[in-house]
């Protein structure tokens, strides 16, 4: 359920963590929430202290920068539930935070907090890794949506990039861990459900169209940035809008603010497009390429 990529671009390259050709309808993917897959800090004290002396120099750029609480990816598991020969998901996910992250990740000296290891978990032990989350978006005249990132943003200036960001645990109440065990059933039931519920929210805000004309999303892997290591989360859903309903519709997108302009392109043209986008949503593209040929083996 692995796979790499390289490019003359390094920002790029991915590599799968988990790939689920099928989709995943919501029954099929649970959460495991908890403070065991918070980030570990560095032993390195010097490394740690970095973290504050790159948010500090950010903070003083940009001081409108808001250091907002993320999911944290530590893993996954996959599981056959109840007999069943159609297999599940299980995501971990512990608490992170936007600071963490650009001191992390987003540091010159990123690849000093990995560990020598081939079990990803254990390799980003030290990471933020906040789980962001990317849409494939299938219009109802067989079109995929693709935005172009603005040239005031941080990451990945003028870029194509899927519909997408993060889902929050403020969305739905989560500030820290609880320590109540009678709480964490439906505490994790309501992580599981962001999931779903903040990729509809993310293409909603981003692209314009109603809620109303989106599908069920489906679960369809995690691929991860090589550079910083960033993970993602990718979803299918499909539109019953055609692709000149959504151009329309991208003029008066909340969050348009973020992307310049709103492609609507055939999979070839998207191949095309593949080699300028982040690593992870490149991979996001891989894992919708083997989807693709799932069914078409079927």
């Amino acid at each position: 359920m692995a796979g790499t990529a390289s490019a003359a671009d390094p920002g790029t390259a991915f590599k799968l963590l988990l790939s689920c050709p099928a989709g995943l309808p919501r029954s099929r993917v649970s959460v495991m929430f908890g403070q065991s897959f918070d980030r570990i800090p560095h032993p390195d004290a010097a490394l740690e202290e970095s973290i504050s002396e790159i948010w500090n120099q950010r903070l003083q750029r940009n001081p409108s920068l808001y250091n907002g609480t993320k999911f944290r990816y530590g893993g996954h598991a996959v599981y056959y539930k109840d007999d069943s020969k159609e297999y599940c998901v299980s995501l971990h996910l512990g608490l992170t935070d936007y600071r963490t992250f650009v001191g992390t990740n987003l540091n010159p000296l990123w690849e000093k907090f990995l560990v020598p290891s081939e079990d990803d978990p254990v390799r980003c032990q030290h990471m933020s890794n906040p789980l962001g989350n990317g849409a494939i978006v299938e219009t109802s005249d067989q079109k995929i949506i693709v935005l172009q990132r603005s040239h005031n943003v941080g990451e990945f200036p003028g870029y194509y990039v899927f519909p997408g960001g993060h889902s929050e645990p403020q969305e739905i109440g989560i500030l820290g861990h609880q320590t109540d065990e009678e709480n964490l059933v439906p505490l994790t039931e309501r992580v599981s459900q962001e999931m779903y519920d903040g990729i509809i929210r993310e293409v909603v805000e981003e692209t314009g169209v109603p809620a109303s004309s989106l599908t069920d999303p489906v679960f369809i892997g995690v691929s991860c940035r090589e550079m910083n290591v960033r993970p993602a989360a990718f979803f299918l859903t499909k539109c019953d809008i055609d692709s000149t309903g959504i151009n329309e519709l991208y003029s008066k997108a909340q969050d348009g603010y973020e992307s310049t302009k709103l492609y609507a392109v055939s999979v070839e043209e998207l191949r095309g497009m593949s080699q300028r986008m982040p690593g992870c949503h490149n991979g996001g593209f891989a894992l919708y390429e083997l989807m693709r040929n799932e069914a078409k083996s079927l």
